[in-house]
């Protein structure tokens, strides 16, 4: 289905609403094993971002506009019904824009990439960091950028855990093209991206991490300061970063305890 022929969405399942706004090039698709161990007692809002697989591209795109995308989807689908939502990754930095719109009602943030929760150091780092893996990328091609995005995020294939019998996703020409356009235009979002952290400190967040991810990396020293501005516990889930996929039973269940809560 399309919202006014530019954004692709899915809905799948019965019960309360709970969209989910994927990271990284991850589009409507990307959760799959997540979403089926969700659909039988949430009907589940997945989408592809901006810029990504059947929804329509932009040659810039800030994260204010994947923000406002995310709230036309919510009227549209719930008719302005207040709903909870996973953002993961950059698709928590989406949620922290809309944490205060009234249309969440709680956010659950997994590892959010947004510098501007770091001390000044820290996030003059890593966007640094974001801008020099966008020249390796035009300069050396995607195996190279993707061999720093798994050392940056702490991900190293061959080695990680994984529950059994997962969905494969190759690196299908789409898959590609929606990787080069998350680089290209989407990091640069990131780099340019603020927001005033205290508008954040009355908002429904409840900001997770991978229990296995790094504790020094860039992603999940934004959710100890998101925890931290937010005065909560830092809550742990399966795996790392990409726990939602490489643990997607595990995920579910705890995700879960978390919207009954």
């Amino acid at each position: 289905m399309e919202l006014d022929g530019t954004i692709y969405y899915e809905v799948r399942g019965t019960g309360p609403y709970l969209l989910i706004s994927q990271s990284g090039e991850g589009d409507a698709d990307r959760s799959a094993d997540l979403v089926d161990q969700l659909v039988t007692d949430h009907t589940v809002i997945t989408y592809d971002r901006r810029g990504l697989s059947r929804s329509a591209r932009s040659e810039r795109t800030e994260v204010e506009r994947h923000a406002d995308d995310v709230l036309r989807l919510i009227d549209h689908v719930t008719g302005g019904e207040p709903v909870p939502m996973l953002g993961l990754s950059f698709g928590a930095t989406i949620g922290l824009h809309l944490a205060g719109s009234g249309r969440l009602s709680r956010l659950i943030a997994h590892e959010p990439v947004a510098p501007w929760l770091l001390p000044p150091d820290e996030c003059a780092a890593h966007k640094e960091e974001l801008a020099e893996g966008q020249e390796i990328y035009r300069r050396d091609g995607l195996p190279a950028v993707l061999k720093e995005i798994g050392r940056t995020l702490g991900i190293d294939v061959a080695t990680q855990a994984t529950e059994p019998d997962l969905t494969s996703f190759p690196m299908t020409p789409q898959r590609v093209a929606n990787f080069g356009y998350f680089v290209e235009h989407d990091w640069s979002a990131i780099i340019d991206d603020h927001l005033d952290p205290a508008a954040l400190k009355d908002a429904p967040i409840v900001p997770i991490a991978g229990i296995t991810t790094p504790r020094t990396i860039f992603d999940y020293r934004c959710s100890e300061e998101l925890a931290r501005l937010l005065g909560v516990e830092l809550i742990h889930f399966p795996g790392g970063h990409n726990g939602n996929l490489t643990h997607p039973r595990a995920y579910a269940r705890k995700l879960r305890e978390l919207l009954d809560q």
